[in-house]
């Protein structure tokens, strides 16, 4: 299959994105010259109109997240008592059955039915002598592996130290794309949080106004996603049209999430999306990705003047974390009921 790779000199800048951008991030990853400057750019077009892009060459082997997704498989065929044994609890890791996440916190729809997904939320494995989990800090773990899958654990941590691994050689481009000097987000990655919301959709029929997961914007500073070969996935652009994200050969789909779309003043949006029922089952792996707990996101320099000043108030990112989980997954043991919390 060929890919068209983008390039925001050869587009308006109001254009309503027909198909989410591919970026090759090949050569930044290896070094060359310019590669950086030049993809720094095509971001940050990207992160201030549509939200969304694809990376290819982008160096996580397709058997990492092959084996991944089949051992996710193999999980989400268990029993559900089975399942429901590492149900989600007060440390935001755990099994969430179907039906049991309501994104009230969306601005763009009135969500008023149940997702239909089941998920399985796995933190960034860390040992137990870490000092997050000796902190007690939310999003962190322990995980709740299952007993009776081997080689699950395995497959599983070897996707979230690849994709982890990824999104940090993305920081510098964000820094570049916001007008920061190239190493001006690293002091806040030094010990990130990644909470990777493993998920299945089944192929059911919704009800009105139901989805695979209803439209709402990510929490993250940045949310990644490796393709799978069944869509479902539906991006919104800015004249409204939802865009399906159709799936490129070991593509992983990249976006802005709420958390940095504060830190920079609104300059990157947070693209509302959705997942609809999909005709078979779908698997998911979205990894949201986030500097440390005590990070505090004001708006920055670079993204204020006399005419557009400061938007939102300075917030930590683990409370922002916290009051998005919190008001979204509702009845699944740390949530709220609806409404609940406000920020």
């Amino acid at each position: 299959m060929t890919v068209e790779l983008f390039d925001h000199r050869t587009v308006d800048r109001e254009d309503e994105f027909e198909h989410i951008p591919i970026l090759d991030v090949g050569p930044y990853l290896a070094g060359v010259d310019g590669a950086a400057a030049e993809l720094a750019a095509n971001i940050r077009f990207i992160q201030e109109t549509i939200g969304f892009y694809v990376i290819v060459n982008h160096g996580v082997s397709p058997s990492v997240i092959d084996a991944a997704y089949n051992e996710l498989e193999r999980f989400f065929a268990l029993p559900a008592d089975e399942k429901m044994r590492l149900k989600f609890a007060e440390q935001s890791v755990g099994y969430i059955a179907p039906k049991h996440t309501v994104y009230v916190t969306s601005t763009l729809n009135e969500n008023t039915k149940r997702d239909l997904n089941e998920t399985f939320a796995l933190a960034y494995d860390r040992p137990e002598t870490h000092p997050y989990l000796q902190r007690g800090i939310r999003f962190v773990g322990p995980n709740p592996w299952p007993e009776n899958l081997p080689g699950f654990r395995e497959a599983i941590v070897d996707f979230q130290r690849a994709i982890l691994g990824l999104a940090l050689r993305m920081v510098p481009l964000y820094a570049l794309a916001l007008d920061q000097p190239i190493d001006g987000f690293d002091s806040f990655f030094e010990e990130p949080i990644m909470w990777v919301r493993n998920s299945h959709y089944p192929a059911v029929e919704p009800e009105p106004n139901q989805f695979g997961i209803a439209p709402h914007s990510d929490h993250s500073f940045m949310t990644l996603l490796p393709m799978s070969e069944v869509s479902g996935l539906e991006v919104r652009n800015r004249s409204g049209t939802w865009i399906a994200a159709s799936p490129v050969p070991n593509g992983v789909i990249v976006n802005t999430g709420e958390f940095l779309n504060r830190w920079s003043n609104g300059r990157f949006i947070a693209t509302p999306h959705r997942v609809i029922p999909p005709d078979r089952d779908r698997y998911s792996m979205a990894a949201f990705f986030n500097p440390g707990p005590d990070t505090i996101a004001r708006p920055l320099d670079t993204c204020c003047d006399a005419d557009n000043p400061a938007q939102y108030e300075p917030v930590r990112l683990i409370d922002y974390m916290c009051w998005y989980i919190d008001r979204n997954y509702w009845g699944v043991g740390a949530g709220k009921e609806y409404g609940e919390s406000a920020i």
